[in-house]
């Protein structure tokens, strides 16, 4: 019985292995991630219901543009590994670059998105909001989320 019980265990992990080696992960979609969002922002703010379809609408749009971004930016890292393969400085500077300047393009719309979101805020809203974001960025020694709020 004792050997028995180490080699299920062995065979149990190796078939959950298989299994999850085999199985992609799907990006959620943009309407998927607003959708999370907009929730999120619902139970910390109480938002209206118009809120909730102005906000849903502004982080959707958010997201289709950064899906765009994100999928030059997978290409971006395959070009950088295989210029650092082959030792091609001038490939790696190029690559960088456009590593960089779609960074500053997913935080421009990121704190676009966020921008419109604190308009159709009411007073004590954005007050509220401000106060979770004093205390997210005061908790662990900085701002560990993406996007000025720092609340995604």
């Amino acid at each position: 019985m004792k050997v028995k019980l180490p080699l299920i265990a062995v065979l149990a992990c190796a078939a959950a292995v298989t299994a999850f080696a085999q199985s992609r992960h799907t990006p959620p979609s943009p309407a998927d991630i607003a959708a999370r969002q907009v929730k999120r922002m619902t139970t910390l703010l109480s938002l209206t219901s118009a809120q909730q379809q102005q906000a849903t609408t502004i982080y959707t749009n958010a997201a289709t543009a950064e899906q765009a971004i994100r999928q030059s930016e997978k290409a971006n890292r395959d070009s950088l590994r295989t210029a650092v393969k082959n030792n091609d400085a001038a490939t790696i500077d190029q690559v960088s670059n456009s590593i960089a300047q779609s960074t500053a393009q997913l935080t421009s719309i990121r704190a676009k998105a966020d921008a419109a979101f604190y308009q159709i805020l009411t007073a004590d809203q954005q007050a509220k909001l401000t106060e979770l974001e004093n205390e997210h960025m005061d908790g662990f020694g900085g701002h560990d989320g993406p996007g000025p709020l720092g609340l995604r």
